[in-house]
């Protein structure tokens, strides 16, 4: 099979790579010229912040999607997707908005983002494949973003980095797809790397890998699925998201990460729930913060549960964004 390429260095590829080459072959009757893997992530601690230009510490997980693609010299793009669909088709000179919905929205979202950077997208043979538990919170559609945009990033020469192909994906994601993310999924995903965490300033893009090593601590990092839905397109997010923009106005601040005294911010604000939101987003960047800089140091990653239970109560109690499963 063709070498894969990674968005990455998180580990865990072959199998999704292998899936995909398969579902292309069979599909289209030839073989790709190459085969991109980026992965899903989970964010360790900073909940709620990348959209209000705060920090956040994600780390990249080995599940991920898989894009298997090749070149065509007729115009036309042509997408099929490993989970039960028929194959999309249209010309790649017709991807705006509107044009695609589905998980097909992604790709064709992310091929008409590249456009938008001035990318332009040949013929294209598209099969992607992936294991991150699709609606699990673990940014599937940013995982699928980033292996197509790295796929055509290199197909087509165009010499972006991983940084701005992040932006892509999130340009595809917010104003194709709808779904007013931030862009720490895509971060995550383009920047992670084994052993290490990505410590992210959402504001400047600047991004730090912080060493962590849990199987020197005898430690282990689970990720449990509550099996409670996970329906960011309810509303909820964009509501959480409006509530914070409008704080941050009547603060005059460009954004939450920008307050000053917690205090006596929080007594400017007439409303209980806009104090609530303000709360959390503060002390959550401080939580962030405090948590790089214990684990910098090489300290026991032990001493970071303290600041990972307060930011659990703070989503649960200020931010009121977790279900029942999750206080379990």
């Amino acid at each position: 099979m063709p070498t894969i390429a990674g968005s990455s260095e998180a580990p865990g590829p072959h199998a999704v790579g292998e899936r995909a080459v398969r579902m292309f072959t069979r599909v289209w009757e030839r073989e790709p010229d190459g085969v991109w893997f980026a992965p899903g992530r989970v964010n360790l601690i900073g909940e709620h912040t990348d959209y209000n230009d705060g920090f956040v510490l994600p780390l990249a997980l080995p599940q991920g999607t898989a894009a298997a693609v090749a070149v065509r010299d007729d115009g036309r793009v042509r997408m099929v997707s490993a989970t039960p669909s028929a194959p999309v088709e249209m010309a790649s000179d017709q991807l705006a908005p509107g044009r695609a919905d589905g998980w097909s929205a992604y790709v064709a979202g992310t091929l008409w983002a590249l456009g938008e950077r001035g990318v332009s997208t040949p013929g294209l043979d598209i099969a992607v494949a992936g294991d991150i538990p699709l609606g699990a919170g673990l940014s599937s559609s940013a995982s699928l973003e980033c292996a197509v945009a790295t796929a055509v990033n290199d197909v087509t020469d165009a010499g972006l980095d991983r940084t701005t192909l992040a932006g892509v994906a999130r340009h595809a994601e917010n104003d194709y797809v709808g779904m007013p993310c931030g862009v720490m999924d895509q971060m995550a995903s383009m920047h992670g790397a084994s052993g290490h965490l990505v410590s992210l300033d959402t504001r400047s893009l600047s991004v730090e890998l912080v060493p962590f090593d849990l199987g020197a601590s005898d430690l282990t990092l689970l990720v449990v699925d509550t099996r409670a839905p996970h329906r960011l397109v309810d509303g909820a997010y964009a509501e959480r998201r409006a509530t914070c923009e409008h704080a941050a106005a009547t603060l005059g601040v460009a954004a939450l990460r920008d307050v000053g005294d917690l205090e006596s911010t929080l007594r400017e604000l007439s409303s209980e729930v806009d104090r609530r939101r303000v709360r959390h987003v503060v002390t959550e960047n401080q939580r962030v913060l405090d948590v790089v800089a214990h684990l910098r140091s090489g300290h026991d990653p032990r001493g970071i549960g303290p600041a990972l239970t307060a930011s659990h109560a703070s989503l649960r109690d200020d931010y009121e964004v977790t279900v029942p499963e999750l206080d379990v």
